[in-house]
């Protein structure tokens, strides 16, 4: 995410292209993914918990396929669309800004939506810490963003959104104002 060029912030919110967004721009705006099985999705209820529901009177229910619990009980899909609203629902809990369009936008240019994502060229690969993730987040910026209620893991797709715009949002104000490599 930082290059070895400083960014420079312009009154508009948009930002001067270091040597890593240059590249980006230049090989068509994507990072170089890593090929990686897609993620799996939540487990169904076993059948012991699928008798004490019924018992239940159906109160408790079992998971629907490719989706995974949250807090308080909501499911979100296990895909893109549910991994951005699923971090949308921490970031508003947290107050950190960022709209869903500007997130998936910046997803499919980072990642083109792949979680396992690695760019391997870049001056941070370079250096020993690939960008990694939906948002191409770099470890030690995960580790100084991560939001906490989510996986201390870069590669989990919600803790790498949540974590890479708490980011923007304190070096951009929102992930909204990044229109290219952050």
């Amino acid at each position: 995410m930082r290059t070895a060029l400083r960014n420079t912030k312009l009154t508009t919110g948009l930002t001067l292209l270091g040597a890593a967004g240059i590249a980006t721009t230049a090989l068509g705006g994507t990072a170089h993914a890593a090929t990686a099985p897609q993620a799996k999705p939540a487990a169904h209820a076993t059948k012991a918990a699928d008798k004490d529901d019924k018992a239940d009177k159906g109160d408790k229910k079992a998971d629907k396929a490719g989706e995974k619990k949250a807090e308080k009980g909501k499911s979100y899909p296990d895909n893109l669309d549910g991994w951005i609203r699923e971090a949308k629902a921490i970031m508003d809990k947290h107050d950190i800004p960022g709209s869903y369009d500007s997130i998936k936008r910046n997803i499919i240019r980072e990642s083109a939506g792949d979680p396992n994502a690695v760019n391997d060229w870049d001056v941070n690969a370079q250096k020993g810490t690939p960008s990694r993730g939906l948002l191409q987040v770099i470890q030690p910026t995960f580790d100084q963003y991560h939001v906490k209620g989510t996986p201390d893991k870069l590669t989990d797709p919600v803790a790498n959104i949540v974590a890479a715009c708490n980011y923007a949002a304190d070096r951009y104000g929102t992930m909204d104002n990044v229109d290219s490599a952050y």
